[in-house]
């Protein structure tokens, strides 16, 4: 859906920003035959990436940049079109990698962005509200997660025009949040499991804290989800204006 809206054609250059190991990268590439260029700023996703690419035959349309998305290193005007799915929550202000995006950009291209939100439903004053955002703030190493009337803002401060911005998580959408639910019994066994590789060596020291971690991240997510205060695919898509 997101290679359609922003109406690439095979052959073009398209930008993935925040692509980390790419997966969102090979099916669009696969799906428009568009030449996928992405970035991230971790190393060891770049060659991931790469390795995954190459399995999949598509290395000759793929590309992966180990770069900064707040100052990436490509010309001005370079890009058909663009895209982020729930990478861009990362930067600490909207507007500064949402400037970087325009500027890359060619006259009229498009751009559409998956993005993390609390919703109209989050009340700050509500304690359990706080705590399920702080929770998922904290587990996904994100510097503050935005209300969703942000997001429009900040494309329009930056130059863009807003063609449509809609909440994919939204009903009659089918709940995204049941695949992160784990039973306490299933959570114990593979708590044992991590707990006996990382006795004899085979998982990295500090598996067992990371397994903790995101056992209680994905039930902050999935109480974001059930009381509707929080969306991971806000989706807004923008247009870089002719002139």
């Amino acid at each position: 859906m997101a290679v359609d809206l922003i109406q690439v054609k095979p052959g073009q250059k398209i930008l993935d920003v925040g692509c980390g190991v790419g997966g969102p990268m090979r099916a669009i590439a696969s799906h428009s035959r568009a030449n996928v260029v992405g970035i991230t700023i971790n190393e060891y996703q770049v060659k991931r990436a790469r390795d995954h690419n190459r399995k999949a035959g598509l290395d000759a349309l793929c590309e992966v940049v180990c770069g900064n998305f707040l100052q990436m290193p490509f010309d001005d005007n370079t890009f058909d079109g663009a895209y982020s799915i729930e990478a861009t929550c990362h930067a600490p202000k909207l507007e500064e990698v949402y400037a970087e995006i325009y500027r890359v950009l060619k006259p009229g291209s498009l751009y559409v962005s998956y993005e993390w939100v609390t919703t109209d439903k989050f009340n700050a004053e509500d304690e359990e509200h706080v705590e399920v955002i702080q929770g998922i703030e904290r587990g996904d190493a994100l510097p503050g997660l935005r209300a969703y009337s942000d997001i429009a803002e900040a494309a329009k401060k930056v130059g863009f025009q807003v063609v449509k911005e809609k909440d994919l998580a939204a009903p009659p959408a089918e709940p995204w949040w049941t695949r992160l639910k784990m039973g306490r019994l299933a959570y114990w066994r593979n708590h044992i499991v991590v707990q006996i590789l990382s006795a004899v060596g085979v998982a990295p020291k500090g598996t067992v804290d990371v397994h903790e971690m995101l056992f209680k991240t994905a039930d902050f997510l999935s109480r974001g989800g059930e009381t509707e205060i929080f969306s991971p695919m806000h989706m807004i898509l923008c247009r870089k204006p002719m002139s």
